[in-house]
């Protein structure tokens, strides 16, 4: 059995190849933090699927990559599972100046007929959009009220947050890692509103020139993003750094962003809160809504992924699809 089966960095370059200070930082920088965790993560399982078979995960072998497929495939993983393990192995091949084994003509011929065969539609987060974001809306909770004698009610923090939260995200059409990477410093004062500038996103991983985002003055306050915005800052005190926080139990905003895990089950809560079944939404559901409910409004596709940053007007065909195929249907008009 090969001496080399522990799951190794994929980032990690050959150990001949010395890097100075700067050439290490820029390394690091990449990838996306997200997808470097991912790559390591994937990198474990191929490293672990090698190991009971006692191959070489760093042999480059295109045999074992397209049996790990037809394993993983099996086995029931997602084609998009399948995919970013793919790319994983591909970077870590890489980093190390190997050939791309995943190129080869068998691997290839397999995924191709895996994505034919299993390649069915992925399940996405249900879209969060009127009338049911404004039922979540007005769930949020204004006041607080405390046991603790003498103590009187407060402003609810966390309901000040999860307003800003629901309309910042929806409005500006967010990615979930856009949301919480928000710093208060990203938003720049209009006359419209606020103008929200992204540094780096899944589609500028590079941050090159940094995205806009606006996030236009609403005509109703309590579902005007600018005013939600305003209002949480001013009742936390945040005059600098993350803009969404965690809360403490005694209503006091923590001085570190939120995590996004913690986002989505943010999420979940404040739809369960409007009486609403949580399970079919994400954060990833405002961001949905967003396109789904500008569609329907009458907003052009172009129009859409200005605010979106959508690159492929195709994509935004899968948010709305559902919807329309329910439009002068004539089943629901059968009267059975």
């Amino acid at each position: 059995m090969p001496a080399e089966l522990t799951p190794a960095d994929p980032l990690a370059l050959p150990d001949d190849v010395p890097l100075s200070d700067g050439e290490s930082g820029y390394v690091a920088a990449a990838r996306a933090a997200n997808t470097l965790r991912a790559y390591r993560s994937d990198w474990a399982e191929w490293c672990t699927w090698c190991r009971t078979r006692g191959a070489d995960p760093f042999a480059g072998d295109a045999s074992a990559i397209s049996q790990y497929l037809v394993d993983l495939a099996q086995a029931g993983a997602s084609v998009r599972t399948m995919s970013r393990r793919l790319s994983a192995l591909r970077f870590a091949f890489r980093s190390r100046d190997m050939a791309d084994p995943t190129m080869a003509a068998r691997v290839t011929r397999v995924w191709e007929g895996i994505r034919r065969t299993h390649g069915a539609p992925t399940d996405q987060a249900a879209p969060l959009m009127p009338p049911e974001l404004l039922d979540v809306l007005a769930a949020c909770p204004a006041t607080r009220t405390w046991r603790t004698r003498g103590r009187p009610p407060e402003p609810d923090l966390a309901g000040a947050r999860d307003r800003a939260l629901l309309l910042v995200g929806f409005v500006g059409a967010l990615r979930r890692s856009e949301l919480v990477a928000m710093d208060l410093e990203d938003l720049a004062d209009h006359d419209n509103g606020l103008v929200l500038s992204i540094p780096r996103s899944k589609t500028n991983q590079e941050g090159t020139k940094p995205e806009l985002v606006v996030l236009p003055l609403g005509p109703n306050p309590p579902r005007c993003p600018v005013r939600a915005i305003h209002e949480w800052t001013a009742l936390a005190g945040i005059s600098s750094g993350p803009l969404l926080r965690p809360v403490s139990k005694g209503n006091k905003a923590l001085a570190r962003r939120l995590d996004a895990g913690a986002l989505n089950r943010l999420v979940q809560a404040t739809v369960a809160r409007a009486g609403i079944d949580p399970s079919p939404y994400s954060a990833h559901s405002l961001r949905a809504g967003f396109v789904t409910y500008a569609h329907l409004r009458g907003a052009s596709d172009r129009a859409i992924a200005h605010q979106s940053r959508h690159r492929s007007l195709a994509t935004l065909g899968q948010y709305v699809r559902v919807h329309e195929a329910w439009q002068d249907n004539a089943a629901t008009q059968l009267g059975l």
